[in-house]
C-alpha cells in the first residue's frame, strides 16, 4: 500500500515537473514523459529476473527491504533533479529497485494455499488500490503547493515503508527450499529462454503481455487526456486517480476471492477482459468528465484478470521456483510497459498535437487497447483448455457433494 502511495503521489505532477525542468510546453513534454516511462520499464525488464532469482537464493525479506530503501533514494534524486537527464536517471534507479514486485508476489505465493492464491494476489491489488487512493490525492494537493513537493513526500513514504518492513516483515522461504542463484537463468534473455519450460503456461505470458500493453494506454495518457480534453487541474487528476484506487480496492479486495471460488480463474479472466474492452471504448468516447467517473467501477473490474492468471501459473509451478516465475512474469510486464507506451503515446500525439481543438481525437489509445485485449482473450481461450476442463470438474464435484451426502444419509 505504501509502495503504491509513493508512486501515486508523483503521477499528477510528473508532466509539470518535466515541463518545468526542461523549460517546455505541456505538449512538448510528452516525448520526454514517454522516454522517462520507457526508461523505468526498461530497467524493470532488465532487473526483475535478477531480483526474483536473488529472492529464491537469499529469501524474500532482504530483497524487499533493499528495494524499498532504494526507492526512497530515487525519489530524492528526482526531488533535487536540476535537468531532464537527472529525471531519467531517477526513474532508471526507480525501475531497478521497483523490480521488487516479483519478490512481493513470490512472498504471497509462499504463504498461500492453492485455493487462496487468487484471493491473496487480489489483496495485493487491493493494497495497491488503497495506496492509489492516498497517493494521487496527496500528490494532487501537494502539487498545488509546489511541483517538486510530491517527490519529497514520496521519498518519505518509501523510507517509512522500509522502516516498517524492517521491524514487521518475516521471512517466508525456508532455507531448505532455496536454490542457488544462476545468472544465466536470472536475466531477461534467460527468463525469455526459460518460457518453453512452462509448457502450457507459455501462451499465458503472451496474454499478460498484450493485457498489460493495453493498460499503458491509461497509465501514460490519462493525465494529458484529462487536462487537455476536460481542462482538469493537478488536484482534479489526483482526485480521479484516488477514485479509481477506491474502485480497485473494492473489486480486488472484496471480489477476487469470490469470483475465483464461484466461477473459477478461467471464467474470471474472461469476464475481466470483456469489461476491459467495454470500459476502454467508453473512456475513449467520453465527451464529459463525469462520464469517466461513471466508468471507473467497470474499469476496476478489469483488475480481476491479473490475480486469476497469476494464480493459474503459480499453482502449476514448484515452490522453489516461485521467485523465478514471478521474475519472468515481471519481465514480461516490464516489456509490455516498454512496447505499450511506444504504441499508445505516439497514437495519442498523432491525433492531438498541433491539431485544432475541434479535430483532436483523444480516444485513439483506448480503442487500440480494446483491440489488444480482444486478441489477448483469444489467446487466453487457447491457453486455458485444460484448466477449463479441470475447473468444470471441480465445480461439478462441489455441486455434487451435498447430493451425495444426502443419498448416503
Amino acid at each position: 500500500m505504501l509502495d503504491a502511495a509513493g508512486v501515486g503521489i508523483i503521477i499528477p505532477t510528473l508532466p509539470e515537473l518535466i515541463a518545468d525542468v526542461g523549460d517546455l510546453s505541456l505538449d512538448a513534454s510528452k516525448n520526454y514523459y514517454l522516454l522517462i516511462g520507457v526508461a523505468y520499464a526498461g530497467m524493470q525488464f532488465l532487473f526483475s529476473p535478477v531480483v526474483g532469482g536473488l529472492s529464491d537464493r537469499f529469501g524474500r525479506r532482504p530483497v524487499l527491504l533493499f528495494s524499498l530503501f532504494g526507492l526512497g533514494l530515487d525519489y530524492l534524486i528526482m526531488f533535487f533533479a536540476p535537468s531532464l537527464i537527472w529525471l531519467v536517471i531517477g526513474r532508471c534507479v526507480s525501475g531497478m529497485f521497483g523490480a521488487s514486485y516479483s519478490t512481493a508476489m513470490a512472498y504471497i505465493a509462499d504463504i498461500s494455499t492453492p485455493e487462496k492464491k487468487t484471493q491473496n494476489f487480489g489483496m495485493v491489488g487491493a493494497a495497491f488500490g488503497v495506496g492509489f487512493i492516498i497517493g494521487p490525492a496527496i500528490g494532487g494537493f501537494l502539487g498545488e503547493v509546489g511541483v517538486r513537493v510530491p517527490f519529497l513526500a514520496a521519498a518519505g513514504v518509501s523510507l517509512i515503508n522500509f522502516i516498517y518492513g524492517f521491524f514487521v516483515l518475516k521471512e517466508t522461504l525456508p532455507v531448505e527450499k532455496r536454490r542457488p542463484f544462476n545468472l544465466l537463468r536470472s536475466n531477461p534473455i534467460g527468463a525469455i529462454i526459460q518460457l518453453p519450460k512452462y509448457k502450457e503456461l507459455g501462451l499465458l505470458f503472451g496474454v499478460i503481455f498484450l493485457y498489460y500493453s493495453a493498460g499503458t494506454a491509461i497509465q501514460f495518457t490519462w493525465v494529458y487526456m484529462t487536462k487537455e480534453k476536460f481542462d482538469w487541474s493537478e488536484g482534479d487528476v489526483g482526485l480521479s486517480l484516488a477514485v479509481v484506487g477506491i474502485c480497485v480496492a473494492i473489486v480486488q479486495g472484496a471480489l477476487s476471492g469470490f469470483f475465483s471460488r464461484r466461477f473459477g480463474n478461467v471464467r474470471t479472466g474472461y469476464f475481466s477482459m470483456i469489461m476491459f474492452v467495454l470500459s476502454a471504448v467508453g473512456i475513449g468516447m467520453a465527451s464529459e468528465g463525469w462520464m469517466l467517473y461513471a466508468l471507473m467501477l467497470p474499469y476496476a473490474i478489469t483488475g480481476l484478470a491479473g490475480p486469476a492468471i497469476q494464480a493459474i501459473m503459480s499453482n502449476n509451478t514448484k515452490d522453489s521456483e516461485q521467485g523465478e516465475l514471478q521474475g519472468t512474469v515481471t519481465s514480461v510486464l516490464s516489456l509490455a510497459e516498454i512496447i505499450g507506451p511506444l504504441i499508445m503515446m505516439p497514437l495519442y500525439a498523432l491525433t492531438t498535437v498541433g491539431m485544432p481543438d475541434d479535430e483532436r481525437i483523444f480516444g485513439t489509445p483506448y480503442y487500440a487497447a480494446a483491440v489488444l485485449v480482444a486478441i489477448a482473450a483469444l489467446l487466453f481461450y487457447w491457453a486455458t483448455k485444460r484448466f477449463r476442463t479441470e475447473e468444470l470438474k471441480e465445480n461439478s464435484n462441489v455441486l455434487d457433494a451435498p447430493i451425495a451426502a444426502s443419498k448416503q444419509s
